[in-house]
């Protein structure tokens, strides 16, 4: 059996097509033989409240004016609704907290007004001269490598600034956009800033998410998480679409085992060393 998929958007998140859907989703799972599926809606916000260390700081619009709220009364009503439809899946509710040392109060109250199974921290966007852009956005306005290293040090902020998530999503996000050419992408030419951000993580106790729609994560990468003692690593494809719901699970499955994981007492668990 495939672990559970703990990162999965439907039509409840912004950035997702006319062909997003929980239920055709929850389909999916069952189809490959899943045992769980998280669905983590994205939870960001286009300006600072109060108590919000974002003040101050403008948004770039190329990025904020595409989200939107998420509408927490409509997406729990819809998860409620599956668990009924597919009560041969287990369905965990749960958001994706964009950016949440940053946005601290808006995300907390949401995050902390409601009961969610699962909640991600991810850093989609960085404070850049003033203003948060998207994290992509850096590559042509610093070498390939400075990216990188600026997002780690952004990355290390979020972790130790904000509480609010269990499980760290895409540790590399810009990974995905990385220049295409000679100047190929090797983990070890970031390995100190790999070890400092996953170190600070696993000092939280927290959970490492193994992201299948991101390059995948090398057997390596996940032998250091462990080596900075990592315990337990959750798998996400991070679907948009249900099709994606799973996808190459059972190639990171081989990377997660080879690197000294396995599968929990229950079939829905984070792995574990």
């Amino acid at each position: 059996m495939l672990p559970p998929d703990n990162h999965v958007h439907t039509e409840w998140s912004y950035d997702t097509s006319a062909e997003a859907s929980m239920a055709r989703s929850c389909e999916q799972a069952l189809a490959i033989g899943m045992p769980g599926v998280a669905f983590t809606e994205h939870l960001e916000f286009t300006a600072g409240g109060e108590g919000d260390a974002i003040a101050g700081v403008a948004t770039d619009a190329r990025w904020w004016t595409r989200i939107k709220p998420l509408d927490v009364t409509g997406y729990l009503a819809s998860v409620a609704d599956c668990r009924e439809r597919f009560p041969g899946l287990r369905i965990l509710s749960g958001v994706e907290t964009g950016e949440s040392h940053l946005f601290a109060a808006s995300a907390g109250a949401v995050v902390h007004g409601h009961h969610f199974d699962r909640v991600l921290g991810s850093l989609h966007a960085v404070p850049y001269k003033g203003r948060l852009v998207a994290a992509d956005a850096l590559f042509g306005n610093m070498p390939d490598d400075d990216v990188m290293s600026y997002y780690f040090a952004e990355l290390l902020q979020l972790i130790e600034r904000s509480d609010l998530f269990e499980v760290l999503a895409h540790l590399d996000f810009p990974r995905r956009y990385w220049p295409k050419g000679a100047h190929l992408y090797r983990e070890e030419d970031f390995e100190e800033e790999y070890r400092t951000v996953l170190s600070a993580l696993a000092g939280t106790g927290r959970v490492l998410e193994v992201n299948t729609k991101s390059p995948l994560a090398s057997v390596d990468l996940i032998r250091w998480w462990r080596d900075v003692g990592g315990t337990a690593v959750s798998f996400g494809s991070d679907a948009h679409l249900p099709q994606r719901v799973g996808d190459r699970f059972k190639l990171a499955v081989d990377v997660v085992e080879a690197a000294g994981f396995r599968a929990g007492r229950y079939p829905y668990d984070f792995w574990r060393v």
